[in-house]
């Protein structure tokens, strides 16, 4: 027997996990398909690192972030299934059938896509034997800052995330050094002044030409650099190589041929505020989707999830408010709204 749901969510990241809490809210029957196996998309990238701008909520983790946005997300009991990778979407009739990767199939009344810059994987350094060191000392993303304690760091990149990498871990280290391939780095000229000012050396024009590893062969020693322009060499003994060349991103998720989406960009989805695409019954939110006035920071992806499932609500229900009542006095939130006082404010004797 198929299970047909009102919408099947594609995609784990902020955008998916708060439009599952949304549509929830909305006392939709919802399901969420993650292709990685754990949910929190690209924020799992920077665990470590601080979140300011969520209006009223203070600086938090990355990985702390994301427990609080799963947690929310399960409020209403939907169904979530991770490690599904999606590579097909078709329509028969008024229903979507979801092809995944590994032969089985969903059925939906709408899809809300929500899979941000798409399956997304780092660039690797570009060096024969790289890749043994992985396990090691090399490293494409920061998952704890302790490994770093006291460390010579070397970081390839010129981008934003190398240079606060390199921000960040200059307290804590012996010494960072940024090499970057090109004059110039890309990263924004303050966060760059700050890094300077912290005691970051900054090598442009210079590139990471060969790894040496230690005697015991498990890790990288000396990290070999050239510069591009006067073609000389030196060699530095380095504890931790961090490399920051940006990601690739796989948008491998196809639709049958009757179902048309413009795209900006030959990847993001055009669509209105309101979360709609051209394509009835199929909706978006987050990096994936494309407006004019589009908000690309964590709070319009908020917004984008509230908007597409309002839209998917009124979709399905024609006579149903545009919007959702507010959760002060939303009567779904009753019993849970009693539960959290009477253990804040319960007397002493009580608890």
């Amino acid at each position: 027997m198929q299970h047909v749901y009102d919408v099947t969510i594609i995609g784990g990241g902020p955008a998916g996990l708060y439009s599952a809490f949304y549509s929830g809210l909305r006392g939709l029957k919802t399901k969420l398909l993650e292709s990685q196996p754990q949910l929190g998309g690209k924020v799992l990238l920077y665990p470590e690192k601080l979140i300011w701008d969520i209006g009223g909520h203070p600086p938090v983790l990355g990985e702390q972030f994301v427990k609080q946005l799963i947690e929310q997300a399960k409020t209403f009991d939907p169904t979530i299934l991770t490690g599904t990778k999606v590579d097909l979407i078709e329509r028969h009739n008024d229903i979507f059938v979801i092809h995944t990767a590994a032969g089985e199939k969903h059925y939906s009344k709408t899809v809300l896509l929500a899979v941000g810059g798409g399956i997304i994987s780092p660039q690797k350094l570009t060096l024969e034997g790289a890749e043994k060191y992985e396990m090691s000392n090399l490293h494409y993303t920061v998952q704890s800052y302790k490994r770093f304690v006291d460390k010579d760091i070397m970081i390839s990149g010129g981008g934003n995330a190398a240079i606060d990498w390199a921000v960040e871990l200059s307290p804590i280290a012996k010494s960072v050094t940024v090499v970057y391939r090109k004059e110039n780095l890309s990263a924004h000229e303050a966060t760059v002044q700050e890094a300077l000012d912290a005691g970051v050396r900054i090598e442009c024009n210079t590139t990471i030409t060969k790894l040496s590893a230690n005697i015991d062969k498990t890790a990288i020693q000396l990290v070999t650099c050239e510069n591009m322009i006067t073609k000389q060499s030196y060699t530095r003994q380095i504890d931790e190589v961090i490399v920051s060349h940006g990601y690739n991103r796989e948008a491998s998720l196809a639709f049958d041929e009757a179902i048309a989406i413009p795209k900006k960009d030959d990847y993001y989805v055009e669509g209105k505020a309101t979360g709609e695409t051209a394509q009835p019954g199929i909706f978006a939110a987050g990096d994936i989707l494309s407006f004019d006035g589009k908000i690309n920071l964590l709070l319009g992806t908020f917004q984008d999830a509230a908007n597409a499932v309002n839209s998917i609500k009124t979709y399905l229900e024609p006579t149903a408010y545009r919007h959702g009542m507010v959760s002060s006095h939303n009567e779904l939130f009753k019993e849970k709204n009693r539960s959290i006082i009477e253990k804040q404010f319960a007397p002493a004797h009580k608890t």
